[in-house]
């Protein structure tokens, strides 16, 4: 139950934060959907705590799935390098709201 709490306040607190103006909000809320669909996937993945699957006298039918492990560990790289690569683009494009559009020398 708690995690299921933990994980609808994740997501929940990072759409309100997308919905937000400012780009640096929207990048943080982002990351926040990101580690709560990463907490989906391991608890989707693990109904009961199991045994290690490396040891020799466990069960095949005992041991913890490692698929949904390596799915959050790629989710976890793709979050970090797009979180880093949109705080670069919102500091170069610091400052970039016009109300008033840029002449371009064209005719409309």
């Amino acid at each position: 139950m708690i995690l299921a709490l933990t994980v609808g306040l994740l997501i929940g607190t990072g759409a309100w934060m997308v919905l937000q103006r400012e780009m640096v909000r929207a990048i943080f809320g982002l990351t926040l959907i990101s580690h709560g669909v990463n907490l989906l996937l391991l608890t989707t993945g693990v109904p009961a705590w199991r045994q290690e699957p490396l040891t020799d006298g466990a069960d095949i039918r005992q041991v913890a799935d490692a698929l949904p492990q390596a799915f959050v560990l790629t989710a976890i790289v793709i979050s970090m390098a797009s979180s880093i690569l949109m705080l670069a683009l919102a500091v170069i494009g610091r400052d970039d709201d016009q109300t008033v559009p840029p002449e371009t020398g064209e005719d409309h």
